[in-house]
């Protein structure tokens, strides 16, 4: 067992889509498996990551096809990015190149907060918007620390 998930699942995270909320969940789940998993386990966590990656990639670009959001096209080509590196990754890591692997899981837990926050939080609120008529509201509970109210 290595070291504690730097990235956890929290309100600062929800979009207020529920089924994309969902999906964000899963992910940050998985992105701790592999944090904490040992050089054995990598493999094995890694296919589950792409699994689930290729759903929710999958799952969000038809959103946005099936909606016409305005800036897909960028957010898609991402989405297929990080797929191609984890594909290029999982080839390495079965050839035993631990660092590689180590190097991408950073890397996400690096990027999906910025992601999210940017694109998806946009993607969500076409969504509602599409819908519903307006953006979605979302609770956010304890997101401030103790300094950040001085």
């Amino acid at each position: 067992m290595r070291d504690k998930p730097t990235l956890t699942w929290g309100d600062e995270l929800l979009m207020g889509h529920g089924p994309m909320d969902e999906i964000h969940e899963e992910f940050v789940q998985l992105i701790g498996q592999l944090q904490t998993a040992d050089d054995a386990q990598l493999p094995e966590r890694l296919q589950k990551m792409e699994v689930h990656l290729k759903h929710h990639f999958a799952e969000e670009d038809q959103w946005m096809l099936s909606t016409s959001f305005p800036p897909r096209d960028c957010h898609i080509d991402e989405h297929a990015a990080v797929l191609k590196s984890v594909d290029e990754v999982r080839t390495k890591l079965a050839e035993g190149n631990v660092t590689l692997c180590r190097d991408l899981t950073k890397a996400l837990v690096d990027w999906f907060p910025g992601h999210a926050t940017h694109l998806d939080s946009a993607l969500a609120h076409w969504l509602s918007k599409q819908r519903f008529g307006g953006k979605p509201v979302v609770i956010r509970r304890n997101i401030l620390s103790s300094t950040e109210y001085h």
